[in-house]
C-alpha cells in the first residue's frame, strides 16, 4: 500500500463504490429533504430523509413489498410496482407536511423511463414538488404496465384507487 504525507485514502463508502460524495453534497446543500429511491435485486425501497450531523433522519418509508398487503400480486421490482411505491411514499410524506423534495438517486445512471423515475412520478401524482426533467419520465402505459400484458394495468389501476384512497 502506498504511504507518504501526499497519499491520500478515500473514504471508506468511496471505496467500497457505495456513495458520490460531491453528488451527495449538491443535495445537502439544497436544503430540502431527499426523495431517495433504491433499487434492490427483489423490491423498491423510497426513502423521504433529512440531513441531521448525527446522521440523516428518516421521516417516512415505503417499500414495494407492501403493495402485497394491498393486493398486488406481481412482480415487486417492475415499472409499475416502482410507480405505486412512489405514489404510496409521496402520500405519505404530504401526510407528515413534506411538500418540496429533491430526487436521490444514488449511483443509479439515470436512463430515460427507468424504474427510479417511475418512482419519481408516483411521488409527483401524490403531490410533492420535486424539481425534474420531463422527458426522463415514463410514458402512461408503461407506468400501467401495458407493455407487461396480462390485464395489469387493470390491477395497477385499482391499486392506485386504493392508495390515493385511504
Amino acid at each position: 500500500m502506498a504511504e507518504g504525507p501526499r497519499y491520500h485514502i478515500p473514504f471508506r463508502r468511496r471505496r467500497e463504490g457505495k456513495t458520490d460524495y460531491r453528488q451527495r453534497l449538491k443535495l445537502l446543500k439544497s436544503g430540502l429533504p431527499r426523495a431517495v429511491v433504491r433499487i434492490t435485486n427483489r423490491k423498491v425501497i423510497i426513502q423521504i430523509a433529512e440531513y441531521h450531523p448525527e446522521g440523516d433522519r428518516i421521516i417516512i418509508s415505503a417499500l414495494s413489498s407492501e403493495l402485497v398487503k394491498m393486493g398486488w400480486k406481481r412482480g415487486l421490482k417492475n415499472i409499475p410496482s416502482a410507480y405505486l411505491t412512489g405514489l404510496l411514499a409521496g402520500k405519505r410524506a404530504v401526510e407528515k407536511g413534506v411538500k418540496k423534495a429533491v430526487l436521490d438517486i444514488g449511483l443509479h445512471v439515470p436512463v430515460k423511463g427507468s424504474r427510479v423515475f417511475a418512482a419519481l412520478q408516483g411521488m409527483l401524482d401524490a403531490g410533492l414538488d420535486i424539481p425534474h426533467g420531463e422527458e426522463k419520465l415514463p410514458e402512461e402505459e408503461r407506468l400501467l404496465g401495458a407493455h407487461l400484458g396480462e390485464n395489469i394495468a387493470e390491477e395497477t389501476k385499482k391499486l392506485k384507487g386504493v392508495i390515493m384512497g385511504s
